[in-house]
Formats: C-alpha cells, sequence, structure tokens
C-alpha cells in the first residue's frame, strides 16, 4: 500500500470495518475535492490512473475509496447477504461515516461525487438526502431502475466467474474475490431486485448533475441517464460512441474534457454536450 493509501475505520451497522482510500491529485486542501465511487466490482486499484488524471487536469483533489467488501476493505461477513436497498446503505450510512471519519465538511468545501455503475447510483442517492450538501455530481453509466440488458450482462458474468479466470483476475484487486463478486451478483440476481428504481427519489437532487454513458453500453440502455434529465432538469447528458459501459476506460480523453467544462460553468452546463 503506497504512502498516499491507508485503511480509515469506521462503524457500520454495529460493526468495525476498515475502508481503503487513496488520495490523488492536488495536495492542496481548498482544491474542490472529488470522491470516487466504483462499479459493483471495482475497487480503489481497478480505477487505474484516472482519478489521478483528472484531478490533475481539473485541478481537484481526489479521495479514492473501496466499499466494504471490496478491494483491501473489511470483506463482508460469511453469512452477510445484501439486501435490494443496498446502494441506499451505502450513500446514507458507510459514504457519510467514511467523510465524517476523515473530517470532510461539505458545508465547509466544495465536495463532488463521480460515481459509475453502482457508484453512480450511490452518488445519485447521496445528493438526493435533503441534508447533504454537494457542489454537483458526475455520474457515469449509472442505474436508475432494473433493465433485461443489465440482467443478461450480470448473468454472463456470474457464468464467466465460475467457469472462467475471472476469479483469478479478480484477486489482483480484491482481498476476498468472492465478497466482492458474489456480494454484487447475488442481489442483482435476486427476484426482489427486479423492481428497484430510485428515479422517483431523484427530485430532490438540486446540484449540478453530469450524466455519462456509452452508447454501446452493456449493462443498459441510454433511458438510465436520459430518465436522471427527466426528474433533474439541471443536467447535463453525454452520450458517447464507441463507448460500452466504462467511459473512463474507453473514452477517457473525452470524459476528462466534458468534466473540465462541466465544472468550470456547472449550471450552464444543462444541454447535450455531444
Amino acid at each position: 500500500m503506497s504512502a498516499s493509501q491507508r485503511r480509515v475505520p469506521i462503524t457500520w451497522r454495529g460493526r468495525a470495518v476498515d475502508i481503503e482510500i487513496q488520495w490523488v491529485g492536488s495536495a492542496e486542501r481548498r482544491a474542490p475535492l472529488l470522491v470516487f465511487l466504483h462499479e459493483g466490482l471495482g475497487s480503489v486499484s481497478m480505477w487505474r490512473d484516472f482519478p489521478q488524471r483528472l484531478c490533475q487536469a481539473v485541478g481537484a483533489r481526489g479521495l479514492v475509496y473501496s466499499r466494504p467488501g471490496y478491494g483491501q476493505s473489511t470483506p463482508r461477513a460469511i453469512d452477510e447477504a445484501w439486501a435490494p436497498d443496498f446502494m441506499h446503505q451505502q450513500a446514507r450510512e458507510v459514504l457519510p461515516a467514511l467523510l465524517q471519519a476523515l473530517a470532510i465538511d461539505p458545508k465547509a468545501q466544495a465536495l463532488w461525487l463521480f460515481g459509475h455503475s453502482d457508484g453512480g447510483s450511490i452518488a445519485l442517492l447521496y445528493a438526493a438526502h435533503p441534508a447533504n450538501h454537494l457542489a454537483g455530481l458526475i455520474v457515469l453509466a449509472p442505474h436508475i431502475f432494473v433493465e433485461a440488458v443489465c440482467i443478461t450482462s450480470i448473468e454472463k458474468a456470474r457464468q464467466a466467474y465460475l467457469h472462467s479466470d475471472l476469479p483469478q483476475k479478480l484477486a489482483r484487486h480484491h482481498q476476498d474475490p468472492d465478497s466482492a463478486f458474489l456480494g454484487w451478483n447475488q442481489i442483482w440476481l435476486h427476484p426482489d431486485f427486479r423492481n428497484w428504481r430510485i428515479d422517483a427519489e431523484l427530485t430532490t437532487i438540486d446540484c449540478p448533475v453530469l450524466a455519462v454513458q456509452g452508447q454501446d453500453d452493456e449493462y443498459g440502455t441510454l433511458e438510465q441517464i436520459r430518465g436522471i434529465a427527466r426528474v433533474c432538469p439541471q443536467t447535463a447528458l453525454l452520450e458517447l460512441p464507441d463507448c460500452g459501459h466504462s467511459p473512463h476506460r474507453d473514452q477517457a480523453d473525452r470524459l476528462i474534457q466534458a468534466v473540465q467544462a462541466f465544472l468550470k460553468n456547472p449550471r450552464a452546463a444543462a444541454q447535450k454536450l455531444n
């Protein structure tokens, strides 16, 4: 673990949990702070160098962290099965506890969330809570409801986990790959999760939003980000061609340019950026 990486202890639902974090970008504490929330199989290391690149480009500090069950954070307990509200728990319990543990006060500094996939949904849910204060948020391929195309792709991922070297690949990024993969995969494929949706909850978001999605996303259609714009009129949409579920990997340069423009004038960006 590098000098910029460490584990931060929090208490979550009566259990002591260590959260893996990494600081990137500007060392200036008065710089805008971007908090990166990873995808359903992500971690600090799976972001690779993108948070550093983005923060350097926009002059921001970056906080990258692995949620409980992922990366080098505390794995899931053996008997722990996630419920359909698992993303609500992350938005309303884990993220606030982490910010408090790090003495980050969104009322005292400009705080932005940058979330990918499940992390994008968590960012939206955090922003929707009236008590939270955000300068704005950027969400990549977020989920606001469950689509058949997503379930099909997650079923394919399960087969890959059972019958390929995917566990070994994930072990490079997670101390317990079963914790990461099965926690995510089992709840997304659970029948009780099929009716999950959060669009109605997003009407309370009052900060600027940049919603980004690839036109070739194998986990969701463009209706995911267009649905955000319908309930949050201050949303800027960016629909990227030749791009799948991970815009920060497939179209990193284009994404960084869009985020730069958004951060400079977020309120004026509520129009399609293509």
